[in-house]
């Protein structure tokens, strides 16, 4: 490294970069699967959480798979959103928000725009979505409102447990990868028994047809329900758009914010880019765990390579990671972790004594209730099925609470570790984890603040993770527009999105922004004008 070499780098609002060669990435293939699988498998574990098993099934349940298609404009969203923060992680081993926190108007600007964005992390759907399949397992029944205490007390048990997996490990993210494997092992395989044994054929191609059925849209039926139809057919044959249909709107938009992985959870990529050791994360390190993390070390500042033919070659070798992560993991599973559920939903729900009823802790029992309640299966099978359906759901609620518990603390640690001056003076490498778990602590004292809000109204968990995935759309909409700056002034020019890269993180915020603005126009502006 030379003194004329420096310059090339962008002055920032944090410290420059230091320099160093890109490291040499491992061939792909099956001698290097274990040094491959890792971030696409960890955010597919994290994405088939609430919205999978409760906002998919409710979409299906009430219109088919005609909507499906929403989720396939929401995945290819945030494919091309992960692939731009697995771009900014490969070259600095930087998590996006650190590369936030250096644009203008500075750190201290930044951080409050994060605290905004971060408010639906701060309400903890899924733990008591959980306690409402816990609580029907040990009741052998749906709970009721005067099971509202036992179902209550489980919610705050769950969530002082699920924080105990990331205390071990080495590095936070090695147990979050165990974890998520299995997760999504056993949820997909389950789903996918159901589906290929007690599932009509009619019901898969109703599901997977509806993944490109684009232009659905539900509109009133005129008998006060809805019915779906295809927006472009519907303007050939009458020459004007079709009336949507509003009064569900909020689900749609919840429907979209949890389809794939939704919110400020789909930056966190970067972070698992880095913890596994991609690019230069191998250089900048891992948060470590509080047992068995001692050798572990984090970097306050990322580190950039120069541009030349050698590290180029590199650069080409880690790229492929990031797509074959992407498109032949991440996506893939979020698709199947979309349309399996969905086969539960279409094939039992309607079985269910408690389908179309607007009853407390309902929706994450639909399915298990259906099966339960299913015409042509023996008595023990439903009651087999019944019990291994509850089981399934604590394996997506739980696993899902425990990363949004470390993807907030693992968000704020890296801010703060990065941006703030007398952290980044005073705290030697090794010591990151007092600051994760010192986040970590907090959020699981405010989540028992909250669900004890929550929880006072009779449908909170539906409630909760409504107003989470709505959130999470105005988030994920801002965040898309500031990684492609990021991304188009911050890396050098061989390095940037090219057009299509840009244009598919656009499409992105344009999508989430949008339905978000939406969902304001129509649900809570009325309210705000007294209407």
């Amino acid at each position: 490294m030379t003194d004329q070499q420096l310059p090339e780098l962008p002055q920032t609002c944090l410290p420059t970069w230091e320099v160093a060669d890109l490291p040499e990435p491992k061939p792909l293939g099956l001698q290097n699967l274990a040094g491959f699988i890792g971030p696409g498998i960890v955010m597919c574990g994290i994405q088939i959480g609430g919205g999978e098993w409760l906002f998919g099934p409710a979409i299906t349940a009430k219109y088919g798979g005609g909507l499906m298609w929403i989720a396939t404009v929401a995945i290819l969203c945030q494919v091309f959103y992960n692939v731009e923060c697995g771009r900014y992680a490969l070259y600095t081993g930087e998590p996006v928000f650190t590369g936030f926190m250096r644009t203008q108007p500075g750190p201290g600007f930044w951080v409050s725009i994060a605290m905004l964005l971060s408010i639906g992390a701060l309400i903890p759907g899924l733990s008591t979505n959980a306690a409402v399949l816990a609580v029907s397992m040990y009741l052998d029944r749906p709970p009721t409102l005067e099971d509202a205490w036992l179902v209550n007390t489980t919610a705050y048990v769950f969530l002082a447990l699920v924080v105990l997996p990331v205390l071990i490990g080495g590095k936070v993210y090695n147990m979050l990868q165990i974890v998520m494997t299995a997760k999504v092992f056993i949820v997909l395989s389950f789903c996918l028994f159901i589906g290929l044994f007690f599932v009509s054929w009619n019901g898969w191609f109703d599901v997977f047809s509806g993944f490109v059925k684009f232009g659905n849209v539900p509109v009133d039926d005129g008998q006060g329900g809805e019915k779906v139809v295809n927006a472009f057919t519907h303007f050939a044959k009458n020459g004007e758009w079709p009336i949507i249909a509003m009064a569900n709107i909020a689900v749609l938009g919840a429907f979209a914010g949890f389809a794939g992985g939704g919110g400020l959870s789909n930056s966190s990529y970067s972070n698992f880019v880095r913890d596994k050791g991609w690019g230069m994360g191998s250089l900048v390190g891992a948060i470590p765990s509080a047992v068995g993390g001692r050798e572990v070390t984090l970097s306050h500042i990322g580190k950039v390579f120069l541009i030349n033919d050698d590290n180029m070659r590199k650069w080409k070798g880690w790229w492929k990671y990031i797509l074959m992560d992407q498109f032949f993991i991440w996506a893939p599973g979020c698709f199947m972790g979309m349309a399996l559920p969905a086969l539960l939903s279409i094939e039992f729900s309607g079985s269910s004594p408690m389908f179309g009823q607007d009853l407390p802790y309902a929706t994450p029992l639909i399915s298990a209730d259906g099966i339960r309640h299913a015409p042509g299966l023996s008595e023990s099978t439903r009651e087999l099925l019944w019990m291994a359906t509850l089981f399934v759901g604590l394996m997506v609620f739980l696993p899902s609470q425990m990363a949004i518990i470390d993807d907030f603390a693992r968000r704020w640690t890296d801010i703060i570790w990065s941006s703030n001056r007398k952290v980044r003076e005073t705290m030697q490498p090794h010591q990151a984890s007092r600051i994760y778990y010192l986040i970590l602590g907090c959020y699981v004292v405010w989540s028992f603040i909250t669900a004890t809000i929550f929880l006072s109204y009779g449908n909170a968990p539906t409630l909760m993770v409504t107003v989470i995935a709505n959130l999470n759309n105005v988030a994920l909409g801002l965040t898309a527009f500031h990684i492609l700056w990021i991304n188009r002034n911050l890396l050098p020019a061989p390095l940037r999105p090219r057009w299509f890269n840009q244009l598919g993180i656009g499409c992105c915020g344009v999508f989430y922004f949008g339905m978000a603005v939406l969902v304001f126009w129509v649900k809570i502006l009325p309210l705000l004008g007294g209407g």
